[in-house]
Parts: C-alpha cells; structure tokens; sequence
C-alpha cells in the first residue's frame, strides 16, 4: 500500500514537472517572432520600456542583470532605435527606488532626462507591461530586458491585445537558478492571466508619452542605505510584523 502511495506521488510530480516544462516551452515558441538580440535589427519605436531589477544583490555585489538592461537601453537609444526610455521598476520602500537608480545611471551615460520617463508603479512585469498601455497611453514599444523575461512579458502583452517587441540583452553565465525560478514566474503569470484576471495594482491618470517630468536633482534614490542596513531594516520590520500578530491572537483568546 505505501508503496503504491509513493508511486502515484512520484507520477504525479512527474506529471506536473512535464507540464511545466511544456507550458514553459510553449510560452517560449509563442513569443519568438517577436524578440531581437541585435540593436541594428531592432524596429524604431518611440518608445523603449526598461524592465527594473535591483542595482545590488544583498551582499553589496551589482546585480550583471541590470549592468546588462541599462547597457541594452543606452545602446537601443544611442542607435536611433527608440526616442523615449520608460523605466518601471519597484518603489515600495523609500530606501528602494529602480526607477530613480536606472535614471541616473542613464544619464550619467549622457542620455538626457527629458527623454526619460519614470514609472514608479511597475511592481511585478504585468504591472509594467499594462501601465504602459493604459496609463503612458503607449501602444507598440519595445521591452528591453534579458530573453527569459522577453518572453514572459511578451506573452502578458500578446494576451492583453497590447503590441510589442522585445531587445533581448545579455544574461550572465551563471543563470541556470534564474532560470529554472522563471519556469515558476510562468506559471504564476499563466494564473494571474487566465484563473485570476489580475490587472495591475495600481493605475492612475493617463499620462501620455512625451510628457514633462520635473524631479529633482536631490531626489532620493537607490541605495539611500547601504545593502546591509536595508537586511537589519527588514528584519526589524519582520520582527515588528511577528509581535503584532501574537498580541493580536493574545488578545482575542
């Protein structure tokens, strides 16, 4: 008898790890048509949309992923290819800030801040890829982001009715782990799209693509704090989040 439980369980994972690999794949050959690996055969768009990712991993190391994105949008901008570069990434925290980073790292490349545009909102790449349709009212735009995250962000936008391309930039040497977590990214985008229906969190007033945008040279941006302050601030904020809970069960005991 346990024996036989053992073997459906084995077959069953085996099941759902082919599956996986399958959708996985599928995604993949949905969306090849629409990927470039070579600035000189990218379309001209007006505009070029940055995927965000953190600058530093924890340990204070550059993360190659976002050298490799911001690479990707200078030379994508430099060669005539785009007009405008929309940066969406995550802003949760005020000591975290993609957008902002990406920006000044694009300019200090000599891109100039009127041809930037930031999206502070673009917590997950449905957010990103849907705020740039209905809230930057831009329809056709190129991703610029590394292959695996082409597709996935490809296919949100080719289920969503939104046109796009993708600059497919380099991954670093060392992506095996990244990439086998992306298989699950897929699945997770596959329920979002077609179990749950999310849209985006957060949306907003329409903002056109040109539009003006005044930040300031003293804005905050990333890192305010250093990569180990920021692991000691989640902690204590983890910690904080524990205690509230146990005195609310406490209390309603």
């Amino acid at each position: 008898m346990i024996k036989r439980l053992v073997v459906s369980f084995i077959s069953i994972c085996v099941v759902m790890l082919i599956i996986a690999i399958g959708l996985d794949r599928w995604i993949s050959w949905r969306t090849q048509d629409y990927i470039y690996d070579e600035v000189q055969e990218l379309p001209y768009r007006q505009v070029g949309v940055v995927l965000g990712t953190a600058k530093y991993y924890r340990t204070g190391v550059i993360n190659q992923y976002y050298l490799y994105r911001m690479q990707g949008a200078i030379n994508a901008y430099n060669s005539g290819k785009v007009k405008y570069l929309l940066l969406s990434g995550d802003n949760a925290l005020q000591s975290y800030n993609e957008p902002m980073t990406m920006r000044r790292d694009l300019m200090a490349a000599g891109i100039p801040s009127s041809d930037i545009v930031l999206d502070y909102a673009g917590f997950r790449t449905l957010d990103s890829i849907v705020r740039t349709r209905k809230v930057f009212d831009t329809n056709d735009f190129l991703i610029i982001t590394q292959r695996f995250h082409c597709e996935r962000a490809l296919f949100i936008a080719l289920h969503m009715g939104i046109q796009a391309q993708c600059f497919a930039v380099p991954s670093p040497k060392d992506i095996l782990t990244v990439r086998v977590r992306e298989i699950f990214a897929r699945l997770g985008a596959l329920n979002d799209l077609y179990l749950l229906k999310r849209q985006p969190r957060f949306l907003g007033p329409l903002i056109p693509i040109p539009a003006v945008h005044n930040i300031a040279d003293d804005a905050q941006g990333y890192p305010a704090v250093t990569p180990e302050q920021l692991l000691t601030l989640q902690q204590t904020l983890a910690a904080e989040k524990k205690a509230a809970e146990k005195k609310t069960l406490t209390s309603d005991r």
